[in-house]
């Protein structure tokens, strides 16, 4: 078995494991999701940096076939698209394990659905059949209704719930719809990703099924990203899901959509996607600009937290409809640097919340004084939220707007303007309100995560690491993109213009 291999099956071997644990030993169950999480993230790390971008083609392959008849098998390998995403998806599960102290009924069944959700999708981001690539991602998409509904919080917990059940199952199905419409166009019989892509070489996807697949894939992953105006879901359910589940959903899960995009509809219905890619420009101002506007309100700081991660989604849509390697690169860069700063966004608001027992911002103030290790940590989130430069969101942010200049001038400006300005504003007016002005201590014992500032410490180093050594990351992005993105450059190549001969004098 291949280092990726392990990656994905430490945290499902350890959650069977679990599965014979008795319930009283509570101490047992957490320690082996933090173990099993913790092997995960520091084989993720190796994979990281033994992988070489000079290789052409996925590396640490490993095919186990399933159903030859169907052409399904179990087939895992990595490029630098999904490098990245496993990377930060193993860092952002253990701290996620770090931070769930606060669940002290049915631990061991939550311990067992957050595994699930890691080598869920770790597994979905890694592998390389359709098929497979499509129950994993479900099998970490599941738990998130169960621990939202059993160990989440605040009145409207059911209701979000219920909620995103049903707008998660709407765009799994469009997306299960496309996948099956896909494998019969192709003709390849088989699930199989690279053969798929190799059969399609010279047996291009006619344009009239292009038109109808790809509607299926990109609303129905859209769904799964909160594309405006089927967003609704997310900002509400992660103020109401336990701390873990917030940072493993917001952080990992909801990339699954923009990498499925990337890895499947683009390279495979170019034709198609030029002519949507105009429409997702105009799409994602949605979520810059509404979902801007509606965390100006916010008085609970998870709803906000929930409503600038949507708006931040909207900037990767921008930068994938670019259809260009600087844009897409950066847009790739923004998912991988969110995922982190998300899930460090909502493990300090979980903690905060232990510590206070309420999210409302208004029974906060001036904090930063009681806690300031926390609050430190708080207000250099929200900064990389506003896209500071020394953070990676700038990075990403930086190279989406320049990618996408070329092609959707106008959606740039509104853009620039709505996460500069509008995102700049609720965050330092968060960090004003929470850790600034006269001290109102809410109701609680307050504790400046002394006992546990790991996760804390990973989460922000990870983002500076990536703010000032950015070209670690983007060398191991930019091959595995040209290659995706070269129908688009051949087509941009083949429309060009031919050069007016000068008219002869007479």
């Amino acid at each position: 078995m291949t280092i990726l291999t392990y990656i994905v099956l430490s945290p499902l071997l350890m959650a069977a494991l679990l599965l014979l644990v008795p319930n009283t030993s509570q101490l047992r169950t957490r320690w082996g999701a933090l173990l099993a999480t913790l092997v995960s993230a520091i084989l993720a790390t190796i994979a990281f940096f033994k992988f070489d971008p000079a290789i052409a083609g996925y590396q640490f392959e490993q095919k186990i076939p399933w159903s030859s008849t169907l052409g399904i098998s179990f087939h895992l390998g990595v490029d630098g698209l999904s490098l990245g995403l496993i990377w930060m998806g193993a860092i952002v599960s253990f701290a996620a394990c770090c931070l769930s102290k606060d669940i002290v009924e049915r631990e061991k069944e939550y311990y067992i659905l957050l595994l699930l959700m890691t080598g869920g999708i770790l597994g979905a981001f890694a592998s390389l059949d359709l098929v497979s690539m499509y129950v994993l991602h479900e099998l970490a998409l599941v738990p998130t209704f169960i621990m939202i509904g059993v160990w989440g919080r605040g009145k409207d917990r059911n209701y979000a719930a219920y909620k995103i059940t049903l707008y998660l199952s709407a765009g799994a199905l469009l997306t299960l719809a496309g996948l099956i419409a896909l494998y019969i166009q192709t003709g390849a019989k088989s699930f199989d990703l690279p053969e798929i892509m190799g059969f399609a070489v010279n047996h291009p996807i006619s344009l009239p099924a292009q038109n109808y697949i790809f509607p299926l894939l990109l609303f129905g992953l859209g769904i799964l990203v909160s594309l405006w105006p089927f967003h609704t879901w997310a900002p509400l359910s992660y103020a109401a899901a336990p701390t873990g589940t917030a940072m493993m959903h917001a952080g990992v899960i909801k990339k699954f959509g923009l990498f499925a995009l990337l890895r499947i509809a683009l390279p495979l219905m170019p034709d198609a996607a030029q002519l949507w890619m105009q429409i997702l420009a105009w799409l994602c101002l949605g979520n810059i600009l509404y979902c801007g506007l509606v965390a100006l309100n916010q008085k609970n700081i998870n709803l906000l937290l929930g409503n600038s991660s949507v708006a931040h989604m909207g900037i990767v849509f921008l930068g994938i409809a670019s259809l260009n390697l600087i844009g897409v690169t950066g847009a790739v860069f923004v998912m991988i640097a969110h995922g982190l700063l998300a899930a460090l966004s909502f493990g300090l608001s979980g903690y905060l919340y232990q510590q206070t027992k309420t999210l409302e911002i208004g029974r906060y103030g001036g904090l930063l004084r009681e806690l300031p290790f926390l609050g430190t940590c708080m207000i250099m989130a929200l900064f990389a939220g506003c896209g500071l430069p020394g953070f990676g969101n700038f990075v990403g942010e930086l190279s989406v707007f320049f990618g996408a200049w070329k092609e959707h001038q106008v959606p740039v400006i509104i853009a620039c303007w709505g996460a500069l300005v509008i995102g700049s504003i609720y965050m330092l007016r968060a960090i004003r309100a929470i850790w600034h002005g006269p001290i109102t201590k809410p109701d609680g014992v307050m504790c400046d995560a002394t006992d546990n500032r790991l996760p804390f410490v990973i989460l922000l180093a990870a983002l500076i690491w990536l703010g000032f050594c950015p070209n670690w990351l983007v060398r191991r992005i930019e091959p595995s993109l040209k290659t995706i993105l070269q129908p688009f450059s051949n087509r941009s190549q083949a429309v060009t213009p031919m050069p007016i001969p000068p008219v002869a004098k007479r």
